[in-house]
Order: C-alpha cells, then sequence, then structure tokens
C-alpha cells in the first residue's frame, strides 16, 4: 500500500537549498501455505466421474510490480501448486484417454492443475488507509490428468494420462483497508469468469499484520481463507467441477 520513496539531497559548498527528487516505485514478493481439502470430478469426452481427494498442503509465489506511469497497467505473476491425489471404485463405465474402465473397477488419479496467473490491473486507490486494484487475470494452465485401475474381473491394470493447457481471461478486483495505527489490515481478492458453460472463482480474503515499516523493507504476514473453483467446460478435451478450499497464511515483502 506504500511506494517505495526515494530522495536525494544536493548541496553547494556553501549554504544552499536542499533539491529532492521522489520516484514511486512498488515491488512486491511474497510466498503462501495453503491447506485444502479437495472434492469434485473431471472428465475427458465423457461423463464427469467423482474421486475421493486427499486433502493436500499447496504453495504459492507471487511478484507484482507497480509505477506511476500513467495508462500503462500494474503487473502482479502468481503461480499456484496444485497437484492432486485420489481414488474410487467406479459403478458405471468411465471413459478417459481413449480408455474403458468398467464397473466396479479400483481407480485412481493423480492429476496436475498448477497453474500460473498473470495479473495486469489499475490502482483506484492507493494510500495507508484504504487501497483498491482492478484489472484482468489471465490464468495459464499446462497440466495433466491421469488415470489408473485395476479392473476386478480381470485383474488387469489400465492407465492414461491427457495433458492439457490454455489460457483463460478473468475479471480481477483487489481490496484492502487498513486499521490505523496497529499495522493490521482486512483484504480482500479475486478473480471471476462464467462463460460459454465454463464458470472459475479463485479469491481469498484475510488479515495481515506489517511488523516491519521503514524505508528500505516493509514485511507482512498475511492469514485468511482461499477457495477455488474450477468448472471447465471442453477446455482442450477436459471439463471439470472442482473445488479447494482452506486456510492459508504466508509472508509479503515490500520495497
Amino acid at each position: 500500500m506504500k511506494k517505495l520513496c526515494l530522495a536525494v539531497a544536493l548541496a553547494t559548498a556553501s549554504i544552499a537549498p536542499v533539491a529532492q527528487a521522489d520516484t514511486l516505485l512498488g515491488l512486491y514478493i511474497g510466498g503462501e501455505g495453503w491447506q485444502t481439502t479437495n472434492e469434485g470430478s473431471f472428465a475427458n469426452k465423457g461423463n464427469l466421474q467423482s474421486f475421493n481427494f486427499d486433502d493436500e498442503t499447496f504453495t504459492s509465489f507471487y511478484a507484482a510490480l507497480e509505477h506511476p506511469i500513467p495508462l500503462v497497467p500494474n503487473i502482479k505473476l502468481k503461480h499456484t501448486e496444485l497437484e492432486i491425489m485420489g481414488s474410487t471404485t467406479l459403478n458405471e463405465t468411465f471413459e478417459f484417454g481413449g480408455t474403458e474402465y468398467r464397473t466396479n473397477t479400483n481407480a485412481t488419479t493423480v492429476s496436475d492443475l498448477s497453474h500460473n496467473d498473470i495479473i495486469l490491473y489499475y490502482e483506484l486507490f492507493d494510500n495507508d488507509l484504504v487501497s483498491f486494484d482492478f484489472g484482468v487475470n489471465v490464468k495459464q494452465f499446462d497440466g495433466e490428468l491421469r488415470v489408473s485401475g485395476e479392473d476386478q474381473a480381470s485383474g488387469q491394470t489400465k492407465s492414461e494420462m491427457v495433458e492439457f493447457s490454455g489460457f483463460i481471461p478473468m475479471g480481477y478486483l483487489r481490496g484492502e483497508v487498513g486499521l490505523p495505527f496497529t499495522g493490521l489490515s482486512v483484504f480482500a481478492e479475486g478473480s471471476v469468469l462464467s462463460i460459454s458453460g465454463s464458470s472459475i472463482q479463485d479469491y481469498q480474503v484475510g488479515v495481515a499484520w506489517e511488523f516491519i515499516d521503514n524505508m528500505a523493507v516493509d514485511v507482512a504476514v498475511r492469514a485468511g481463507y482461499r477457495a477455488l473453483q474450477l468448472e471447465l467446460d471442453d477446455v482442450d478435451d477436459i471439463d471439470t467441477n472442482l473445488d479447494f478450499t482452506g486456510p492459508f497464511v504466508g509472508l509479503q515483502l515490500h520495497f
């Protein structure tokens, strides 16, 4: 919320006025641990199949650069790890990757839905009390879904992997309100898309405590709740209805 201000004083040999130049530039770097409860289903050109997914702890990292150049958006890059494991006993035939898994097959999945967020945004307000950002977020996937299953009748084990990739543009909003003289603030950040049968919501709310605040660096601990809902309709031949929800905690540096 606070810009880095550099002051350079120039003086002559005699007593002269001090000249000061302010350059506004903000660099944010942060990381978070996210403990999730995972549920849902996915498919590849067929009916969605539900799995009993394990709870996981994922990590995410981000960097944002803010500048004073008019009309040029600020940029934030974020990477979220999202590799899930699950299992189920099929109660109907499930076709995946061109392979048919029959009823009563014990099926497992190890699937990678890790992704990058490329966020371009403008600041409507930016001060120690209130900040508000708006823009676009392009969520970029380059992942894979893998299904393995042992047929109970034949004892045969089958395994298929389907790769998928795509860029999904979303709307982006972020707001933060500071509590004066405490170093505390509350924030909310989210990206949303609903178009052509696909719906994605990725949002987090929480509190931050800035326990170091000086001219060199600001350091804040952040904690809250994050939810990611992926309802993809034929994105590179992949359909999903997946929810990832849970608490997060992280650290943010501001230079």
